[in-house]
């Protein structure tokens, strides 16, 4: 594959965050000049202004800042006694020990961990078991280090709410394919379903049984709500070092600016994540390390707060979103994510999330950047101000009805 392909196929302009840099030349002359009522809503990341950061993180940030060199300049993997404080608090959530020392790494973002985790697994020709719909950088890293995709389906929507879908026989067929390395993110993102203690055992024997590793993204982990249960993969019966989990501070929490991320599990993965740091990034940045001292440790009630808002807000849209005909909304176990699927329109699904943008000042994103079966669904990041969150569905919901099939 020549450098050019490569780079064209990560196809970024479309990624959370970007959607505001479309081209829209093709139906800009027939939107110019449309009136938006109501305040814009990007639905491609959440609000740090409506959801604030953990209380007394800035503060955290600037006692970094006042330690100079010796906050600055960590060892690449990150501060050993901020790694080891993180250590302690992530073994009692997942119900497994961590190694804060050898087997944990501090990384520039979730992202930037992602990155390194994928690199450290797959190369040329390796297969990678993925899931369809999942993360949409997943399938990008996997093709971008030339790594051959194997598709597990997740069918959230016909499977009932004590499961997320996923397809076990399927993933055991990519396994007895050769797939070395499975890829994952629990809750799911975009679709926010939370893969049941069935599901996550049968991940974690059938990993063992063919000697795969399981990269475990589970950045929303700690933001699920009523009746839900949460089953870690790496307290199962899977070998410690056939497992690397990643989680972080940035969205449950609303740290995302200070771009903090955690690996932690399997030694001699870990070990070449940190290799590849030194040479893309060295360190996380090293004064926002310091904030990590915050993670597990916000003051009593605030995680439930937030819980509470976030569901308040979910429930609200979800109203919304189901009183439009044809459209099907599973209602998310977890994380900040919406993920509907609308109905038949008079132009493609690809035109109508440009058109949300230029006429009702809705920003949401294509749900081909999860899979490419999935083209009639949008994504929500619903951590936003409520009132203007639920007034800029119904713009959705009102457009909808305009361009109906």
């Amino acid at each position: 594959m020549s450098i050019e392909a490569k780079f064209k196929k990560l196809g970024t302009d479309n990624a959370p965050g970007q959607e505001v840099r479309q081209q829209t030349s093709d139906i800009e002359s027939l939107l110019r000049g449309a009136a938006i009522e109501g305040r814009p809503v990007d639905f491609s990341h959440g609000d740090v202004d409506a959801h604030e950061p953990t209380p007394g993180s800035f503060e955290l940030f600037s006692a970094g800042v006042a330690l100079g060199g010796a906050q600055a300049y960590t060892e690449y993997r990150g501060d050993i006694g901020i790694r080891e404080l993180v250590a302690g608090r992530l073994a009692a959530f997942t119900g497994a020990p961590v190694d804060g020392r050898d087997g944990m790494i501090i990384t520039p973002g979730t992202q930037g961990a992602l990155f390194l985790a994928v690199a450290a697994t797959v190369s040329r020709g390796d297969k990678v078991a993925i899931v369809q719909p999942d993360y949409f950088a997943n399938r990008k890293l996997v093709g971008f280090f030339e790594g051959e995709m194997l598709p597990v389906q997740l069918d959230y929507v016909s499977a009932d709410e004590s499961r997320a879908g996923l397809d076990l026989s399927g993933l055991e067929d990519a396994f007895k394919a050769g797939a070395k390395v499975f890829l994952f993110s629990n809750p799911n993102n975009p679709a926010g379903v939370v893969y049941s203690a069935e599901e996550v055992r049968q991940i974690a024997a059938l990993a063992g049984k063919y000697g795969a590793t399981v990269i475990a993204d589970q950045l929303y982990s700690r933001l699920h709500y009523v009746r839900v249960t949460y089953t870690h993969l790496r307290a199962q019966a899977i070998n410690a070092e056939n497992v690397v989990t990643i989680m972080g501070p940035s969205k449950t929490e609303s740290l995302s600016g200070y771009r903090l991320g955690v690996a932690f599990g399997s030694k001699s993965v870990i070990a070449r994540m940190e290799k590849l740091q030194a040479i893309v990034s060295l360190r996380a940045a090293g004064y926002s390390q310091a904030v990590l001292r915050s993670w597990f440790d916000e003051p009593e009630g605030w995680m439930d707060d937030r819980i509470r808002q976030h569901q308040a807000i979910r429930d609200d849209l979800l109203k919304v979103l189901r009183g439009i005909e044809g459209a099907f909304a599973r209602a998310p176990q977890a994380g900040s994510y919406l993920f509907p699927r609308l109905p038949a329109l008079s132009v493609s699904h690809a035109d109508f999330v440009k058109i949300l943008r230029l006429q009702a000042g809705v920003i949401v994103t294509p749900g081909t950047e999860f899979s490419p079966h999935t083209g009639d669904s949008v994504r929500l990041n619903f951590s936003q101000d409520h009132l203007a969150a639920v007034a800029a569905v119904e713009r959705l919901a009102s457009l909808v009805e305009r361009y109906r099939a």
